[in-house]
């Protein structure tokens, strides 16, 4: 297996100004060239924890799981409005060790929320949601006219 290594320029004797300039732009390349292990400590700096969420949908449906590990029901809240659905909570902190010192924290604790647009109305009185496993599944059935028709030919 062969590695790709970036080339780096050699320093160039400039002013401070230009130093202060290449710095940042070397610190922007490190954040967009990291690992997103490295992304998601920057995230976690910023206070910033956003779900993976997928978005399906069919005939009949519009499907969205949400990745929630670590959340109790009673701590994910779901909201429909014009047309967009809005899924919020908090993840509170886990267990301390006692006596223990942490060497790595990469679970994200805090509030967050999603808000994803839907491209088709829904019949907001017979939406679901189901959690399991850490998985949330909201299933949005689609409004009768948002859903696709066939049309006849006729014959003239």
């Amino acid at each position: 297996m062969s590695y790709l290594a970036r080339w780096q320029r050699p320093e160039l004797t400039v002013g401070p100004a230009f130093g202060r300039l290449f710095n940042l732009r070397d610190e922007l390349d490190r954040l967009f060239e990291g690992s997103f292990g490295d992304l998601s400590r920057t995230s976690r700096l910023l206070g910033v924890w956003n779900p993976a969420v997928d978005l399906y949908e069919d005939k009949d449906n519009v499907i969205v799981k949400a990745e929630l590990p670590g959340l109790k029901r009673e701590d994910i809240e779901i909201s429909l409005h014009d047309g967009a659905l809005t899924i919020s909570g908090e993840r509170k902190s886990g267990e301390k060790v006692e006596n223990a010192e942490a060497r790595r924290t990469e679970r994200f604790v805090g509030r967050f929320q999603r808000t994803i647009s839907l491209s088709s109305s829904v019949k907001a009185d017979k939406v679901s949601a189901q959690y399991k496993d850490g998985v949330l599944t909201v299933t949005l059935p689609k409004a009768e006219e948002a859903k696709p028709r066939q049309i006849q030919v006729s014959a003239n």
